[in-house]
């Protein structure tokens, strides 16, 4: 009686989790991120920052509204907080500016919008999503962003808004190295000196499915510590570091140059499409192509079924998930 008691509640497990169907899934970013290194009161603002982005989605959604309003009410979380890599956390470049780029794209038409290069957007989101639904564009860039984005009355800051302590000690500490290293050309395939000493991915995503059966994924960086010659790398490029259609969402982290290289968002988007291949199988292989590479990050998807995957292949990513009944998941190491 006892063995078909536990038989019974081990299917009821499997079932329940079987069943499990979620609406938002979010990551800010990838990394070196050790337990040992994070200090406890640290990793909890992470997880509350995390959870808090998944409930301003998960309200939205509940009202009623669409994936790209719990896509954008998410990402604004993440990006006004200095924990990561986006809005008012954006790492610095080597001219000691903060360059931001973010994206978006709707399942349901496959529109899209992006800016890259801004420097004075407050939630560079926002403005991605002006882009999507009230031009005839898909990308804009630098100042001509920012000219729009005043127009859409998005909300402009000084620069200095995204100064913060930390990411410019990061930066201070790549320039120190570089005096000791040699820095490759730009033929050279070495890891330049940022992944040499830091590590760490703070992208932002978040991949929404609305009650209509719509989905949306949207993306926000800060771009790279330390990077020069208006370098833009994934997060802004559709099909790249976001990608959305009427069967799933994709949002990725990492080091941008591979994700252009293997249009990864696409990629996972066309194995699910044409191979059959689950959300989980079809993140894993892409992002084994991009290891193969050389490259590392994470990838987010969700589908239009409720399966969510968050794979990554560096020692932690930033990530959560939620359910349509509200359980939220919140993970940080592997």
């Amino acid at each position: 009686m006892k063995k078909i008691t536990l038989l019974f509640v081990c299917w009821l497990s499997l079932l329940s989790h079987a069943q499990k169907r979620y609406i938002a899934v979010i990551h800010g970013g990838a990394g070196t991120i050790l337990k040992k290194d994070m200090p406890p009161e640290l990793e909890q603002q992470y997880k509350e920052k995390l959870k808090e982005a998944l409930y301003k989605a998960y309200e939205k959604l509940q009202q009623g509204r669409t994936a790209v309003e719990a896509v954008e009410s998410a990402i604004v979380i993440l990006e006004d907080s200095p924990l990561f890599n986006a809005g008012k956390g954006a790492v610095f470049t080597n001219d000691g500016r903060n360059e931001l780029d973010a994206s978006i794209m709707y399942g349901k038409d496959k529109t899209a919008g992006a800016i890259a290069g801004v420097t004075t957007i407050k939630n560079p989101i926002k403005a991605a999503i002006a882009v999507m639904q009230k031009s005839e564009h898909v990308m804009l860039i630098g100042k001509g962003a920012e000219q729009f984005a005043k127009i859409q009355k998005l909300e402009i800051v000084n620069p200095k808004y995204f100064w913060t302590k930390h990411r410019w000690d990061a930066l201070q500490k790549v320039k120190k190295a570089e005096l000791q290293v040699n820095q490759p050309n730009a033929s050279n395939q070495q890891y330049p000196v940022y992944y040499q000493i830091d590590k760490k991915f703070g992208t932002v995503g978040c991949v929404a499915l609305d009650k209509d059966g719509n989905l949306a994924a949207g993306t926000s960086t800060g771009g790279m510590t330390n990077k020069r010659y208006g370098r833009v790398g994934d997060s802004p490029i559709i099909g790249a570091g976001t990608y959305a259609d009427k069967n799933i969402g994709v949002s990725g982290t990492g080091w941008g140059e591979f994700y252009i290289r293997t249009s990864a968002a696409r990629t996972v988007a066309a194995k699910y499409e044409y191979q059959n291949k689950d959300v989980k199988t079809a993140t894993q292989e892409v992002m084994s192509e991009i290891e193969n590479m050389g490259g590392d990050g994470g990838l987010i998807a969700l589908d239009r079924n409720g399966n969510m995957a968050m794979t990554f292949n560096t020692e932690g990513m930033y990530r959560g998930a939620i359910t349509n009944n509200g359980e939220i998941e919140v993970e940080i190491y592997k």
